[in-house]
C-alpha cells in the first residue's frame, strides 16, 4: 500500500513531492525517497525512515529540476532495507531512468526467473526491479515503446510513475486496483498522486483519476498526453475495497467517493446487520472512528472517544513483524476509565486481520472495568491473502480463515463479535462499481492464488 507521487513542470518539483509524501505518510513508514530530473541528469535521495526524518532543506536543494517522483514504502514484496527503498534508479542504453511503484505483480517470480536466465543481475528483492530490467532489455528504440513492451509482460496491481531525464509517465493497471489521481498545480505544472489528500496540502486542483489501463505522458512544452495501453475488452475496473475500509486517509476522494462518508455508511450497515445492546459505542482510533459514528447514529446509542491514540506511534497493521505489532498496540492505545467502567461497550474497528489489536483492546477495556465488550468489525471476515499490495501473505496469518465467528469471539475475549457482510459492504460502497473484494471472497481475477505469493513458483 505504498504512496507514489509524480510532479512535472514546476521548478519546486522536489519540494512539492516532499509535501505530497508527507500527506501520504500513512501509506508506508519504512522508507521514503525522491528523485529529481533537470533535463540532463537524475538525482536520487532515499533512506529508511519517515519523510520528515529523511529530507531537509539542504537535501531538497540537491534535488533540482522541474520533474520529481517520490515514494513511501510499505513492504509487501522484498525486504526491509534501504536497497528496497524506492524510487528505483538505473542507467541503461537510452540514459537514466527512475521508477516508483505501488502494488504487487502477481507474475513477479516468473518474470524474474526468466530475466535471470537471460543474464539479468538483481540488486533488490522488489518486483519493481523487474520493470526496470524489462525496459532496459527491450529492443524498442523509444522509451515510451519500451515501457509499453514491459507493461505487456507484467500482471497484477501497479500504479507507476516513471521518470527519464526529460519526461514523466504515469501508469495504472488495467484493473485500476490501486488509486492514482491527476491534478494541476496552481503555480504551474502537474501532479499525480496515490491520494487526493496530497493535492489538498500542496494546493493542487483535482482534474481526474488516471483511468485503468491508461498511461499519461508529461513532456516539456506539451499538455499531458493520454494513451490507453489495453483494449476496451481487456479493461476490467476493480478498485480495491480496502482503500475505503482502512488504507486511505478519510479526507481523500478515491475513485470519486469520499473515504470518510463511505466508512460512515459501512458503520450504518453494520448496525443493521449486527446490532449490539450496549450503553456506549467506542471506536478504535483512528480508522474506526467514522464507522463507529455511523453505527452509533443508526442505533441511537451514545458515541464516545473512550480510547486515546498516541499519534507518535505508527500504524500497527503495516509493521513488518508480529513482535513490533504487539508492542505498538500497547504503546498506541489508552482507555479513558470513567467513560468505560461499569458499562456495556461496543467497540468498532475497521477490520480484523490477525486478531492482535482486537484481543489486546478487549483485554484493555475489561481491565478498566467494562461490564461487557462487544466487538463489531465494519468489514467482512478476511479469509484470503491479497496478492495486490496488502500485507496478508499467508492463509495461516488470517485468523478468520481457521476460526468461525463464535470461536474468534472467544479467542479475543469479547462477549460477542459481528462482521459486516460482503453484501453489506457492497451496499455501503455502492453498486456502481465492481470492487476488488479478494480478501473476503478469494476472487483472484488478476492472477495470484490463495496459497503462495506466485502460485507454485519459488525464486
Amino acid at each position: 500500500m505504498c504512496a507514489i507521487v509524480g510532479v512535472y513542470g514546476n521548478e519546486n518539483a522536489a519540494k512539492i513531492a516532499y509535501y505530497a509524501l508527507f500527506a501520504m505518510q500513512h501509506r508506508g513508514q519504512e522508507s521514503s525517497g525522491i528523485s529529481a530530473a533537470n533535463g540532463k541528469t537524475i538525482r536520487l535521495i532515499k533512506e529508511r525512515g519517515l519523510v520528515t526524518e529523511i529530507f531537509d532543506e539542504e537535501k531538497l536543494k540537491v534535488l533540482e529540476g522541474s520533474c520529481a517522483i517520490g515514494h513511501n514504502r510499505y513492504s509487501t514484496a522484498g525486504k526491509d532495507s534501504v536497497l528496497d527503498a524506492q524510487p528505483v534508479f538505473a542507467r541503461y542504453k537510452l540514459g537514466e531512468i527512475a521508477i516508483a511503484h505501488n502494488g504487487n505483480l502477481t507474475n513477479k517470480y516468473k518474470v524474474r526467473n526468466e530475466l535471470i536466465a537471460n543474464g539479468a543481475i538483481f540488486q533488490t528483492f522488489m518486483d519493481t526491479e523487474n520493470i526496470v530490467h524489462l525496459i532496459a532489455k527491450s529492443q524498442k528504440d523509444a522509451l515510451i515503446d519500451r515501457i509499453k513492451d514491459a507493461i505487456s509482460q507484467i500482471e497484477g496491481a501497479y500504479c507507476l510513475v516513471i521518470q527519464s531525464r526529460s519526461k514523466m509517465f504515469a501508469i495504472r493497471d488495467r484493473f485500476g486496483i490501486r488509486p492514482l489521481s491527476l491534478g494541476k498545480l496552481k503555480d504551474g505544472g502537474y501532479i499525480v498522486a496515490s491520494e487526493t489528500c496530497a493535492f489538498d496540502l500542496v494546493g493542487a486542483t483535482f482534474i481526474r483519476d488516471v483511468k485503468p489501463g491508461e498511461m499519461i505522458i508529461f513532456e516539456k512544452g506539451k499538455e499531458p498526453q493520454s494513451q490507453m495501453l489495453f483494449s476496451e475488452d481487456e479493461i476490467d475496473f476493480r478498485p480495491c475495497a480496502f482503500e475505503y475500509i482502512y488504507f486511505a486517509r478519510p479526507d481523500s476522494i478515491v475513485n470519486g467517493k469520499n473515504v470518510y462518508q463511505t466508512r460512515v455508511e459501512c458503520g450504518k450497515r453494520l448496525a443493521k446487520e449486527a446490532p449490539a445492546d450496549v450503553d456506549v459505542v467506542l471506536p478504535v482510533p483512528d480508522s474506526g472512528v467514522a464507522a463507529a459514528m455511523g453505527f452509533a447514529n443508526e442505533l441511537n446509542i451514545p458515541f464516545s472517544m473512550g480510547i486515546v491514540r498516541n499519534h507518535y506511534v505508527g500504524r500497527t497493521f503495516i509493521e513488518p513483524t508480529q513482535e513490533i505489532r504487539d508492542l505498538k498496540v500497547k504503546l498506541k492505545l489508552s482507555p479513558i476509565k470513567p467513560l468505560i467502567e461499569g458499562k456495556r461497550v461496543a467497540i468498532i474497528d475497521d477490520s480484523l486481520v490477525r486478531g492482535t489489536t482486537s484481543k489486546q483492546i478487549v483485554k484493555m477495556l475489561k481491565s478498566v472495568g467494562a461490564k461487557e465488550v462487544h466487538m463489531r468489525i465494519a468489514s467482512p471476515e478476511i479469509k484470503y491473502p491479497c496478492r495486490y499490495g496488502i500485507d496478508t501473505p499467508t492463509k495461516e496469518e488470517l485468523i478468520s480463515n481457521h476460526l468461525d465467528v463464535n470461536e474468534l469471539a472467544k479467542h479475543i475475549g469479547a462477549d460477542s463479535l459481528g462482521f459486516l457482510s460482503i453484501e453489506g459492504l457492497k451496499d455501503a460502497l455502492g453498486r456502481d462499481m465492481n470492487y476488488s473484494l479478494v480478501s473476503f471472497d478469494g476472487n483472484y481475477f488478476a492472477g495470484g492464488c490463495a496459497d503462495s505469493l506466485d502460485c507454485s513458483e519459488v525464486l
